[in-house]
């Protein structure tokens, strides 16, 4: 099947996590702050009649995975990155909370045209449950609506866990970003209003109990796909166990092909942006590049003559004894570059996605070490 987005996607679904509106939490580092930091390219920045300096907008390609701080909604990590690198378009791939840490990949420019890949794989998540109370946002900063003087055992969690793994119905929380008669769901809670969410599958590939901290607490990790809330597996569970429970602390560690050794924190890219201003560094140093999104894709290098077919949106015909066989969705690539997103079939090369990386790219160095 082929997967084609709008031009300037930039996705921000229903994913693992609470939605975008609620509140910032103290303590994350301010926009004011990012408004400070140098221009990387060294550049003088006219002023704005408000006396705020204007920064030119421009054209960068590539991912940033940001190591999420605690505190700082999905929305505001976007906005920071985005003014860091100047970029023109941003976007992110799959929520994730206030309260949560971890893995945000955020797309820049034309990886905006990839997000769909990385939000349809796998993530992974280690996260503890405190047992004994319900909430109703099931995390830490919800209002308790449920209690319980008891505590599972870790026999008890254990023999529950198959339960939770495979194909399973799960409601979403209360507070969700699901829209109810053009409505979102969290809106509705947050005016008061108990709205009916109907069950839905979600896939659970793994569920470990990985250590008991005391009676109150469980870690777990967890290996799910696309729409699974972690909150609902923490709240299901207690009720199951007839004790009650909720989300007290929650990591990303794995988004489609982004795990933690691509994160960078946000003071390190702030860091680097310090760098970059003085001429001691380049932006590009944290970028990884577009097609790092499509590693579960097939690759397909053109020659010049057929990537110039290709790029004015014009198929291409692949014939000879080295055409290939396959078909369905690959990327295209021309002198080791990315071009497009293609479909195969029937020896035709259709595009449905034209890339143009003319701007800030990720640096060869990256390039290089990647997935080393």
């Amino acid at each position: 099947m082929i997967v084609t987005t709008p031009n300037d996607a930039i996705a921000a679904p229903i994913d693992d996590m609470r939605a975008e509106s609620e509140k910032n939490i103290s303590g994350a580092p301010s926009l004011e702050r990012m408004r400070a930091t140098n221009d990387p390219r060294g550049n003088k920045q006219p002023r704005q009649n408000n006396g705020q300096p204007r920064r030119d907008r421009r054209d960068v390609h590539g991912w940033v995975i940001l190591d999420k701080p605690i505190g700082m909604t999905s929305t505001h990590a976007v906005a920071v990155v985005k003014r860091l690198f100047q970029a023109k378009r941003a976007g992110h791939a799959g929520t994730l909370d206030p309260l949560a840490s971890g893995g945000l990949p955020i797309a820049l420019g034309e990886a905006t045209k990839t997000v769909p890949f990385v939000m349809d794989g796998r993530k992974r998540y280690r996260f503890t449950v405190t047992w004994g109370e319900e909430r109703d946002t099931d995390d830490t900063e919800g209002r308790v609506t449920q209690t319980s003087d008891r505590r599972p055992t870790t026999e008890a969690i254990r023999a529950l866990l198959p339960q939770f793994t495979g194909i399973i119905l799960q409601t979403p929380p209360q507070y969700s970003a699901i829209k109810i008669q053009g409505e979102r769901a969290y809106d509705l809670a947050r005016d008061g209003e108990v709205v009916e969410l109907k069950p839905r599958e979600v896939e659970i590939h793994e569920l470990m109990l990985t250590d008991q901290l005391d009676s109150n607490q469980s870690v777990f990790e967890a290996e799910c796909g696309k729409g699974t809330y972690v909150r609902a597996l923490a709240r299901d569970m207690g009720r199951l166990l007839g004790c009650y429970g909720h989300i007290s602390a929650l990591r990303r560690t794995l988004v489609g092909p982004f795990d933690e050794a691509d994160m960078i924190p946000l003071a390190e890219l702030e860091a680097l942006c310090d760098r970059a201003a003085s001429g001691e560094g380049s932006l590009a140093d944290a970028l990884l590049p577009v097609e790092t999104a499509l590693d579960d894709i097939p690759a397909l290098a053109v020659t010049r003559a057929d990537a110039a077919r290709l790029h004015r949106g014009q198929a291409v015909l692949l014939r000879g004894r080295d055409a290939p066989t396959s078909s369905g969705t690959v990327y295209v690539t021309v002198a080791g570059r990315l071009l497009a997103l293609a479909e195969l079939g029937n020896g035709e090369l259709i595009p449905k996605r034209v890339f143009n990386l003319t701007g800030l790219t990720a640096s060869s160095d990256r390039k290089d070490n990647e997935r080393v």
